[in-house]
């Protein structure tokens, strides 16, 4: 194979993005094949918007069974992209899906098995991980430049939406249809990027979702979580789509100092000496360790993002090059969104994993309120 032939399901706003892209030729060795989308007004945006060459099916079956792909990418609804998946990867197609992986765990964790034994490469839309800040962040961790990690705070509420953006669609801010708020929506992207970032997964939540605080919608516009993990380390994240002007500032404490994402710029508070090291030996009541304020520089702006992505899963289809976002790491952060909701719905903590019987059987009480 010296080119894949790219299919995509689903042509609202990010299918068609891809569309574009893979259009103009951005993505190296990839070609946009086929398209497919069961409304009429995707057929007309397709006739009007894409060349001959590429092929529109009403159906998604006719669509797998064409011949014309190698790959699809998922673009559509939350709630279809793990059954879209399955039933792509049966047909032995690579699979690349848009965030997020799925609304409920049981059903992640269902199509992870199935790729899991294609021998199809399987991949996740998790575009933030292609800035070079945030590929930073992570060495700076995983490689033990900050020590082990004791604490991490994430404010992230600049994912401001007004009531208009509510409106523009029935299907969104809804249980039935969307799956979830902010959690499910927006900042999935900083979930994903925290727990990548950290590697590792909290073992207890407590989170309170507020749902419909500040627009009128059924799901969460603002939560504040507490996090804890296996190693000691504590965490909380507050996101909202209310606040105007909006923060983002990720901070990580680790025995060797502090990390600070705030404006795509990373700071690094770095001791001379890890913090217990000094704890140990210190003798003088109001010593504090000696630090050195460092600018970590980064290159490259927000880095390639969906590009970057599609252009990484094309390297992997055609060369085995390894996937910065494995599909089967979708599950991560759903697992900590879903966990979030139980908490809140339970009121009580939550420890990981929990029982996703129980988690689905909440949730379905609120996609489906009488009962139907």
């Amino acid at each position: 194979m010296s080119v894949v032939r790219f299919g995509i399901v689903g042509l609202g706003g990010m299918g068609r993005n891809h569309a574009h892209y893979l259009l103009a030729g951005e993505v190296k060795g990839a070609v946009l094949s086929a398209v497919s989308d069961t409304s009429p007004a995707s057929h007309e945006w397709a006739k009007q918007s894409l060349p001959e060459s590429v092929r529109f099916f009403e159906s998604y079956a006719a669509m797998l069974q064409s011949g014309v792909i190698d790959a699809v990418i998922v673009a559509t609804p939350h709630y279809f992209h793990p059954d879209l998946a399955v039933q792509a990867l049966h047909h032995q197609l690579h699979v690349i899906v848009e965030k997020p992986a799925g609304v409920y765990t049981q059903q992640v964790r269902q199509m992870n098995e199935v790729a899991a034994t294609s021998g199809k490469v399987f991949g996740m839309m998790f575009n933030q991980r292609t800035n070079p800040v945030f590929q930073k962040v992570r060495d700076l961790i995983q490689s033990g430049e900050l020590g082990k990690i004791k604490r991490f705070n994430w404010i992230i509420t600049d994912w401001y939406r007004s009531q208009a953006y509510y409106n523009s669609g029935s299907w969104r801010a809804t249980w039935a249809q969307e799956g979830g708020g902010i959690l499910m929506n927006q900042a999935t992207h900083n979930i994903d990027l925290l727990l990548w970032t950290l590697g590792m997964q909290p073992s207890r939540v407590r989170a309170f979702c507020h749902f419909g605080k500040h627009r009128a919608i059924e799901v969460e516009d603002d939560v504040t979580a507490y996090m804890e993990c296996e190693n000691g380390a504590t965490g909380v994240f507050i996101t909202t789509t209310g606040d105007a002007p909006g923060t983002n500032r990720y901070e990580i404490s680790g025995e060797r100092g502090k990390v600070v994402v705030e404006d795509n710029k990373i700071t690094f508070w770095r001791l001379r000496m890890p913090e217990p090291e000094f704890n140990a030996t210190n003798t003088s009541m109001w010593a504090q360790p000696e630090y050195w304020k460092i600018e970590i520089p980064v290159s490259g702006g927000a880095g390639p993002q969906h590009v970057g992505i599609t252009q990484n899963f094309t390297d992997a289809v055609l060369n085995g090059t390894p996937l910065l976002a494995p599909g089967h790491e979708g599950i991560h952060g759903l697992t900590l969104v879903n966990a979030m909701y139980m908490s809140t719905w339970t009121d009580n903590w939550v420890d990981v994993p929990f029982d996703e019987n129980q988690f689905l059987t909440l949730l379905n009480r609120r996609r489906h309120p009488r009962g139907e």
